[in-house]
């Protein structure tokens, strides 16, 4: 294969990372689901908003969200005389998010792969010069 960009119907879209879900790939939730998946015990919501840095409503917007996907589950219990919010990922989260992170780990090695492989060519062979 040149070094051309390959337009065969084949090669449309195959940026467009239709393995990505939208609801896993914003910054916070990724990081509550990075944070819930090595904590498989689950992690109390005070823990999970520092790991994560984000404030309360932050956090519980998220929450929701990955709890309406199916993603989290939480539940309830009193400690002394406070209640208490634990949340981790269900059993289906945490399926999703291992094959999320598959398509992930896929995106970043082909990406990886063509980048060194470029390095070692010169633009000017394929009729650009350098600015």
């Amino acid at each position: 294969m040149d070094d051309k960009m390959d337009r065969t119907p084949a090669s449309m879209g195959r940026f467009s990372y239709e393995g990505l879900d939208r609801v896993m790939h914003e910054k916070a939730r990724l990081g509550i689901l990075s944070s819930l998946a090595v904590n498989e015990g689950g992690l109390l919501f005070n823990d999970l908003k520092q790991l994560c840095s984000l404030t309360d409503g932050n956090l519980n917007r998220h929450l929701v969200v990955l709890s309406e996907a199916g993603l989290v589950e939480s539940w309830k219990a009193q400690q002394g005389s406070r209640p208490h919010t634990m949340y981790r990922l269900s059993p289906g989260g945490r399926q999703r998010f291992t094959e999320y992170i598959g398509v992930l780990e896929g995106i970043v090695a082909k990406a990886q792969s063509r980048a060194q492989s470029k390095t070692t060519q010169q633009r000017s062979s394929e009729g650009w010069s350098t600015t």
